[in-house]
């Protein structure tokens, strides 16, 4: 297959994203959108999300070749950040079936847009070690889960970041205005949250334990342990502070967009610097 070959199914996908992203953003947020909550019928919603399956079927096909189409499991940082967007496309499709998610589809199709071009921009051939193993997979798909779950927490709380100053003033558009009020919103992320709680709890605890046989190494002091164990602290102190104080509003916009940014360094950061910047 040559180059040109191998890219075009990515700028397809990225395309299909794109798309979806152009149309839930004249729908749900440019001017020209006025609906109400009576023209949201069930067929529309059940064909928006139908729309969603061609793009998401291609990129899981993409990402399983990237990812496994040598010899062994290849996760460079741009299949990472690919699976990390593929899992947050997922579980947002998931979550939009039992929770109004409108607002957040003109926010995670353009991420998946450009996340689906990465292992093209940032191509990777070193293969991981110890990915046979059960203790090695599970890690895996824990971690990623827990990565997906807080760039839906992030996102959803720059939305309603979004609303709350649109709401102060008085530019509200007809879409957003359709959308729950902010307590209910708010008592969402937290739920969010609280589960990328637990997977993030479940992935440190995991990789101290059983380090040797994930890794083949014994666990150590690292930038990656340092900042894990730092967004493991912010998302708890922000947990906290909602169950003792009740913190709301800016306050967890602030803790929750820390928590990820630190969390984003800690795997991420150290991933794009190896790789990329030093070539490791």
């Amino acid at each position: 297959m040559s180059v040109n070959q191998s890219i075009l199914p990515y700028l397809v996908c990225a395309a299909l994203y794109a798309a979806l992203a152009f149309y839930f953003w004249r729908r749900h947020w440019s001017g020209a959108a006025r609906m109400s909550m009576g023209d949201e019928t069930e067929s529309r919603h059940g064909a928006e999300h139908s729309a969603l399956l061609a793009p998401f079927a291609l990129h899981s096909w993409l990402l399983s070749e990237s990812m496994f189409g040598g010899t062994g499991m290849v996760l460079g940082v741009g299949n990472a950040l690919s699976l990390i967007l593929w899992l947050t496309v997922l579980i947002y499709g998931l979550g939009s079936l039992f929770y109004r998610l409108d607002g957040l589809h003109a926010l995670v199709m353009p991420a998946a847009a450009v996340a689906v071009l990465l292992p093209v921009v940032f191509p990777s051939s070193q293969t991981l070690a110890n990915t046979e193993t059960l203790a090695f997979k599970a890690h895996l798909l824990i971690s990623m889960a827990a990565y997906s779950l807080f760039t839906i927490a992030s996102l959803h709380v720059m939305l309603m970041a979004l609303i709350e100053r649109r709401l102060h003033a008085g530019t509200l558009p007809a879409a957003l205005q359709n959308m729950p009020p902010l307590l209910t919103m708010e008592t969402l992320l937290f739920r969010i949250i609280a589960a990328g709680f637990v997977l993030l709890t479940l992935t440190i605890a995991s990789g101290v334990l059983f380090s040797e046989e994930l890794f083949g190494k014994p666990a150590r002091f690292s930038h990656k342990t340092v900042f894990g164990a730092l967004s493991w602290l912010i998302f708890g102190a922000l947990l906290g502070g909602r169950m003792i104080y009740g913190w709301r509003g800016r306050t967890a916009v602030r803790w929750t967009l820390a928590g990820f940014l630190t969390l984003v360094l800690a795997y991420i950061g150290s991933k794009f610097v190896l790789e990329v910047i030093l070539g490791r």
